[in-house]
C-alpha cells in the first residue's frame, strides 16, 4: 500500500537538506568566519576603468604621480579598487574639467535610484544588477545595492548566507516595516567592493507583502508606495546611485521601489513566451501604478530601458524577437545587448560576477567577449544617470 506524501513534511525536509548542502558550499568556498575579497586588477583593466590609456598610466607611475601598488617580481603591476579609487582623485584634481575622472553626483544633482524587474524569474535581473552595481562602482560612484527580493540571490552574491545572517533581522525590511521601523543606516552593510554599499534582503521581506494590506485598511502612514522612499532620504546624501533589484512577482515590495526609484530597466529575455509574459506585466503595472498615483504617489522618471538579457546574436528567433522589439520600442531598447555568456553563469557557481573572477579560469575569449557584453551595457546605462544628471 502507498504511503501518503505530506507535502510540507516533503517541502520542509527538502528544505533543510537543501540550507544544509548550500552551508557546506559556503564554508568550502570561503572560511567560516571571512568575508570575500575583491581581487586585483591588471594594468590593462585599471587604464580602461579610469579612462586613460596603459600608456599613460604608466607614464604617471614613472612620473611618480601616482602611488605605489602591489607589483609582482616580474614588475607586472595589479590595482586594488581603492588604489583605482585614489588615482582617480588624483586624475581629477589635475584635470582641466573637474569631474572628468569623478563623474558621480554634483551640488544640485539629485541622487539617481535604479530598479532592475521583470515579472518572470529567470530574466536576469540580479546578474544585470549586481554586474550594473560593480561597474560603477569600479569607475568611482558611490552604489547603494538594495536587496528587496525574498530569494536574496543578490545579498548571496556578496557573500552572505540570508538564512543564517538575517533570518529574522538585518534586512530592508526592518527599515520599512510597519511595527517600530529602524533607521536605514543601521542595516546597511559595507562590501568587499569600495564604494559600493548594500542593503540586504531575505526571506523575512516577504512580510511587508503580508501586513500591507492590514496597514492600509488601518490607513497607518506613510503608505507602503512612500515607505521605501522615506527610508532612502535618510542615506542618500551618502550615494550617486541606489539599484534594487526587485522580485519577480508585482506586489507591494516592487511598487515601493518604483515610487522611489528615478530610472527602470526591465530585463527581457528575447522569446515569444517571454515577451507575452511581459506584455502582462506591462499591463499590471500601468493599471497599479494608476491606483497608487492616485493615492498621491510621485511618479516622475527620468527614463524606462528595456535590457535585452542571454542574447545569442546567432539565434534567427532571438535576432527576429529583439528586432520586433526594437520597431515597437525605439530607443527605449537599450544598444547594447547583455549576451548569453557561460563565464556568466560559471562564476555564478561559485557565486562571483565576471568582474570578480579571474580571466584566467576561462578560455580567453569566452571571459574578454563576457566582459565587453558587460561593459557595454552598464557603460550606456552610465551614460543614462548623465543624461539624467543634464551632462
Amino acid at each position: 500500500m502507498a504511503v501518503a506524501l505530506h507535502i510540507n513534511q516533503r517541502i520542509r525536509e527538502n528544505a533543510e537538506n537543501l540550507s544544509a548542502a548550500l552551508n557546506s558550499h559556503m564554508l568550502a568556498s570561503f572560511a567560516p568566519d571571512a568575508r570575500k575579497e575583491l581581487r586585483l586588477f591588471s594594468a590593462g583593466e585599471a587604464a580602461e576603468m579610469l579612462g586613460i590609456s596603459p600608456s599613460f598610466l604608466r607614464k604617471l607611475h614613472f612620473d611618480g604621480k601616482f602611488p605605489e601598488v602591489h607589483t609582482t617580481p616580474g614588475g607586472r603591476r595589479h590595482y586594488s579598487a581603492a588604489d583605482l579609487m585614489e588615482m582617480r582623485k588624483i586624475l581629477d584634481a589635475a584635470a582641466k574639467t573637474p569631474g572628468t575622472y569623478l563623474r558621480g553626483r554634483r551640488e544640485g544633482d539629485k541622487v539617481q535610484v535604479l530598479s532592475f524587474l521583470n515579472f518572470k524569474g529567470g530574466s536576469g535581473k540580479t546578474t544585470s544588477s549586481i554586474h550594473t552595481a560593480q561597474r560603477l562602482a569600479l569607475k568611482g560612484y558611490r552604489v547603494l545595492a538594495v536587496d528587496i527580493d525574498p530569494q536574496a540571490s543578490l545579498t548571496t552574491l556578496f557573500g552572505y548566507r540570508p538564512e543564517v545572517d538575517f533570518l529574522e533581522t538585518g534586512t530592508i525590511y526592518d527599515a520599512i516595516r510597519y511595527d517600530d521601523p529602524l533607521p536605514l543606516r543601521d542595516i546597511i552593510q559595507e562590501t568587499y567592493f569600495a564604494n559600493l554599499d548594500l542593503a540586504p534582503g531575505g526571506l523575512i521581506l516577504q512580510e511587508f507583502e503580508h501586513e500591507t494590506p492590514q496597514a492600509l485598511i488601518n490607513n497607518v502612514q506613510p503608505a507602503f508606495f512612500s515607505r521605501m522612499a522615506a527610508a532612502l532620504e535618510e542615506v542618500e546624501k551618502d550615494y550617486d546611485v541606489i539599484i534594487f533589484d526587485c522580485p519577480p512577482q508585482l506586489g507591494y515590495l516592487t511598487m515601493s521601489a518604483l515610487c522611489a526609484s528615478t530610472g527602470v530597466i526591465i530585463t527581457v529575455v528575447p522569446n515569444m513566451l517571454d515577451i507575452a509574459s511581459m506584455s502582462q506585466f506591462l499591463q499590471m503595472s500601468a493599471e497599479l501604478l494608476d491606483v497608487v498615483s492616485n493615492a498621491g504617489a510621485a511618479l516622475e522618471f527620468d527614463f524606462l530601458r528595456f535590457l535585452i538579457n542571454r542574447y545569442e546574436p546567432n539565434d534567427g528567433p532571438q535576432q527576429q524577437v529583439v528586432a520586433f522589439l526594437r520597431q515597437l520600442f525605439g530607443e527605449e531598447v537599450m544598444v547594447a545587448p547583455m549576451l548569453k555568456s557561460t563565464a556568466i553563469s560559471d562564476a555564478g557557481l561559485t557565486q562571483q560576477t565576471v568582474y570578480e573572477v579571474e580571466r584566467s579560469m576561462f578560455h580567453r575569449s569566452t571571459y574578454d567577449r563576457a566582459v565587453d557584453s558587460l561593459n557595454q551595457v552598464n557603460d550606456e546605462i552610465e551614460s543614462l544617470l548623465q543624461q539624467a544628471w543634464r551632462r
